[in-house]
């Protein structure tokens, strides 16, 4: 009866890495340009040592590989929002001063003029430092990623400027592995690693006043939630079982 809760016990414990994405997906529902990793898998493996040889251990087979899906678009009119085109992804600066990358387009200027995300990362340019616009001054981004400013208090027809272009770069062959700060970078290379340019694709796109969703389907995730429920509540019902059957042979066993 040790090998039932042995397997239910093992199962339980693996299972565990699965939930956690679930409930990181179902929290980020309504976060813009948010991405699901693709799905974790159970797969048996053979435990080793003194008194296993029959035993098969459940082992959880998981990769953070980002899904670029693309999310639902929201028209908000804010010159400030903005959607990326297909895969592309955009560059930012990770909390550790490294490249990295996302889909969050809800842009904004800092009391000092910097251009960050609405989870306070700063946008890089293309010359991979950030962008800076001077205070007051009213902002436009183009479709290329061109940042224009435009100063409101110049006489005449206001002149457009170009402060810089965003970092972009199209990630449709290159894996993406989530940060634990939430950002993306290239899969399998260190923090910081750019993603390189292929030849013959276009150069990536954006919609201005436009924003993404999170491509997380709120009724898929929650339905695999109860699913994952349900199977703790099985286990849990397994071990109990075979507690209970080890007490009745025992209580057999006893002299009359």
């Amino acid at each position: 009866m040790d090998r039932l809760a042995f397997n239910a016990v093992a199962n339980i414990n693996e299972q565990r890495v699965a939930r956690q994405m679930t409930t990181n997906e179902l929290a980020n529902v309504s976060t813009p340009g948010f991405k699901r990793s693709f799905e974790a898998a159970m797969r048996p493996v053979q435990v080793e040592g003194p008194g296993f040889v029959t035993r098969m251990q459940p082992r959880s087979e998981t990769t953070d590989n980002i899904n670029l899906k693309p999310g639902t678009q929201m028209a908000t009119g804010n010159d400030m929002d903005i959607s990326l085109s297909a895969q592309a992804v955009m560059g930012v600066t990770a909390t550790d001063g490294t490249l990295a990358f996302t889909r969050r387009g809800d842009l904004k200027l800092t009391a000092t003029g910097a251009l960050e995300n609405g989870a306070g990362h700063l946008v890089r340019g293309q010359g991979g430092g950030a962008i800076t616009v001077p205070p007051g001054f009213r902002v436009t981004i183009n479709d290329d990623g061109s940042v224009y400013a435009t100063n409101p208090a110049q006489a005449g027809p206001p002149v457009p400027v170009l402060i810089d272009r965003i970092l972009m770069r199209d990630a449709r062959q290159t894996a993406l592995d989530r940060r634990m700060d939430g950002l993306f970078q290239v899969m399998g290379k260190p923090p910081g690693t750019d993603i390189a340019a292929v030849a013959g694709v276009p150069l990536p796109s954006l919609t201005s006043k436009v924003l993404e969703g999170s491509n997380v389907n709120a009724l898929e995730v929650m339905v695999k939630l109860m699913e994952q429920s349900r199977s703790f509540e099985q286990q849990v019902n397994v071990i109990k079982q075979a507690k209970d059957a080890d007490e009745s042979g025992a209580s057999m066993m006893k002299p009359a």
